[in-house]
């Protein structure tokens, strides 16, 4: 079923009662291809090939581009836009060319982290050896981290209390460091922003003390005004790359009012309008994620749903799931897996899985609340329809 035929049957339902306040469709969106000059060859180009990249986005091609001139680069275009590739490209491009050469990826969760380790691994080359440094990394492993991985995985908070403290352990590193990668950047705002921006500039200092004056390459899904977000961070400038080249499908925005509750004056909970509509798009087999604010809210969300489809007699009852902070690593890895796979139809998620950890095609998304920001919404909306539909 898609959006609109669920829409309409919900409209028609005896017990709808106007949630839908308002109605926003918008259209879908044809690719815009460019060459890279000089092209990407060598090794690199060998993997691309293998992944079946032949060709890329204006987007891409104008960041790998910049990144080659030496310009620092944010790139703000839309979920599943293949920002990946705007600075993977450049990273390994200079890997071929300089075996010393080393890269920093800088994310803001763990899960995501995880994610982009599996994605270079999957370009299959030799001289690419990378590897995650964070409060999961076995202690037995984190010597080769430090002397043999050339792109290092981390997160703001071990950046700041396991690598920046330690630094004259991580010389090799910070000699050779080529690239500083800043993903989903829009996450940095606020308080947590603030002490990021520090951390940042204690890392320019430290590599101003081995003498490499990193490139910073940063992305986001979306955010106001990128160029000033970047310098705010960083404390240097960079070019915004900003025009999405990537196609996308119509997407269908619904804002949902819950009714008022009968005899009285205030109204439904929109945690309960949640698992309503949670339970009659997973009972119709649309894969679904619904996001709310705290842990509490996204198990109980998951209890009623999943009681609702067992009385129901649905197949699918078996096949929703909670994702959230706090539960072992292993455990939000095979979540993942499940999700990627297909195994799941839903799950309900705190702002764990709002970032980029691929976890396949969803066809619809409930926000239950609003995130806290307009960057946040398109974020997490972006979540359904990556695949066109």
């Amino acid at each position: 079923m898609d959006a609109i035929g669920f829409l309409e049957a919900i409209r028609s339902s005896p017990d709808y009662r106007n949630q839908i306040a308002c109605e926003k469709r918008i259209p879908a969106r044809d690719a815009d291809y460019a060459e890279v000059s000089p092209p990407v060859s060598g090794r690199t180009a060998e993997a691309l090939a293998r992944l079946g990249i032949a060709r890329f986005y204006s987007h891409q091609a104008q960041a790998i581009e910049a990144a080659r001139r030496g310009e620092n680069v944010i790139v703000v275009t839309g979920t599943a836009s293949g920002k990946t590739l705007c600075y993977n490209i450049p990273v390994m491009e200079a890997l071929e060319k300089d075996a010393r050469a080393r890269a920093l990826y800088i994310f803001p969760t763990k899960a995501l982290a995880q994610d982009q380790l599996g994605k270079l691994r999957l370009y299959g080359l030799a001289d690419l050896k990378a590897a995650t440094y964070d409060a999961d990394t076995p202690k037995q492993d984190r010597p080769f981290v430090k002397m043999g991985a050339n792109i290092v995985l981390t997160n703001p908070d071990m950046l700041h209390v396991g690598i920046l403290p330690y630094h004259t352990t991580w010389a090799d590193m910070f000699r050779n460091l080529r690239y500083v990668v800043i993903d989903e950047v829009h996450t940095y705002r606020g308080v947590f922003g603030a002490h990021v921006a520090n951390i940042l500039r204690r890392l320019r200092r430290i590599c101003d003390y081995y003498g490499s004056t990193p490139q910073f390459i940063c992305a986001s899904a979306t955010v106001g005004e990128p160029g000033r977000l970047f310098h705010d961070l960083t404390g240097v400038d960079a070019l915004v790359i900003d025009r999405d080249g990537s196609p996308a499908g119509e997407k269908v925005f619904v804002f949902w009012n819950p009714p008022y509750l009968a005899g009285k004056g205030e109204r439904r909970s929109a945690n309960s309008e949640a698992v309503t509509l949670f339970t009659k798009l997973v009972k119709q087999g649309v894969r679904t994620i619904v996001f709310t604010k705290a842990r509490k809210t996204a198990e109980l969300i998951l209890r009623y749903a999943r009681t609702a489809l067992k009385d129901d007699n649905s197949r699918n009852a078996d096949k929703i799931m909670a994702y959230r902070a706090g539960y072992k690593p292993a455990e939000r890895r095979e979540i993942e897996r499940r999700l990627f796979s297909g195994e799941l139809i839903g799950v309900t998620s705190t702002t764990a899985l709002e970032v980029g950890v691929d976890i396949g095609g969803l066809d619809a998304a409930i926000l239950t609340g609003y995130p806290g920001s307009i960057a946040s919404t398109w974020q997490q909306a972006g979540r359904a329809g990556r695949e066109m539909q």
